[in-house]
């Protein structure tokens, strides 16, 4: 246990070293220049240089990146170039409106697609597998901004079901919070339902028919108590998985999704940001998602420690 866990920091500890130099790097390689554009376009070279300087864009490459880890360590990734509002700030406003977002959709994507997971392995070749199956294609199918639209148009337009766009905190306003939530939480959690719910019936497929299985029903154990004592549990190793993998990517694939609904999250920051070229802001968003990609795969790992002790005893991932 203890040396598995030492494995994955140490693993997770590098690839976040090499995220920050990929993400250093990247944002360099970006056109336009970051002194120019805080100076603006049609100040004199001298002007430039000065902001250049300020920046610290004149020094070389590497100083640059060690300059810029340290500041990170500490939490301090400068200050916007279209605001001159600290980054940490902005992302400090932000974040939280993602991640509520992001733990809304994954908890749909979970409660929704396990249970259709758990109708279609149960159901197999009769219309309850197929309705599930119909859901997941469909689901898998659509793209999630058209299907956004069409959900502000009918269902909080036309109908009045939800609220088109705007956002209120959860923690100021619990119930009215989560009530404009849950329409873009419902559509940008579909797409990951759709891959819940196939893993969820492979999964339950293989443990239903499995010898060990076959063997507890021809000793009277009731259908339920197969279905979620073997069945269920066997597959919370793949939706754990799943979940792992898939919040990473909802944080930061909720870009379209706030777009459509008005959310002040931290994908419309990094929108307003690449299309003014505010590259600290840019910087500093993709290197905070790359981060909670890998704390968040992190966590996962060591929770299949908790879910299979098979882990524990080897010292190592499946």
């Amino acid at each position: 246990m203890l040396r598995y866990t030492l494995n994955r920091l140490w693993q997770s500890a590098l690839t976040l070293l090499l995220a920050s130099i990929v993400v250093f790097i990247g944002i360099r390689l970006l056109p336009g220049d970051p002194a120019t554009a805080m100076a603006g376009e049609e100040a004199d070279p001298a002007a430039i240089a000065a902001v250049s300087e300020r920046l610290g864009l004149d020094k070389p490459i590497p100083v640059q990146y060690l300059t810029f880890v340290g500041n990170a360590v500490q939490g301090d990734f400068g200050e916007s170039v279209r605001t001159g509002t600290p980054v940490t700030d902005m992302i400090g406003a932000t974040l939280p409106v993602t991640v509520q977002l992001a733990i809304y959709a994954m908890l749909v994507a979970v409660l929704a697609g396990m249970a259709f997971g758990v109708v279609a392995a149960v159901f197999r070749g009769r219309w309850p597998e197929w309705v599930a199956n119909g859901f997941s294609l469909f689901a898998l199918s659509v793209p999630t901004f058209w299907l956004g639209i069409l959900a502000v148009l009918y269902l909080a337009v036309q109908l009045g079901w939800f609220p088109a766009s705007g956002y209120v905190s959860p923690f100021d306003e619990p119930l009215r919070g989560l009530y404009y939530l849950t329409l873009p939480s419902v559509i940008l959690g579909m797409t990951h339902a759709a891959v819940v719910q196939r893993q969820t019936r492979a999964s339950m497929v293989d443990t239903l028919t499995a010898d060990f299985v076959r063997t507890a029903r021809a000793k009277g154990l009731s259908r339920s108590a197969v279905v979620f004592r073997y069945g269920l549990r066997n597959s919370l190793i793949v939706v754990t998985t799943i979940v792992g993998l898939q919040l990473g990517g909802l944080i930061a694939g909720a870009v379209v999704t706030e777009r459509i609904f008005g959310l002040p999250g931290i994908g419309k920051l990094t929108l307003d940001s690449v299309f003014t070229r505010d590259y600290p802001v840019i910087q500093a968003v993709v290197l905070v998602i790359t981060t909670a990609y890998i704390v968040i795969n992190l966590v996962v790992d060591l929770l299949y420690t908790v879910i299979d002790p098979r882990v524990r005893v080897s010292g190592r991932a499946r």
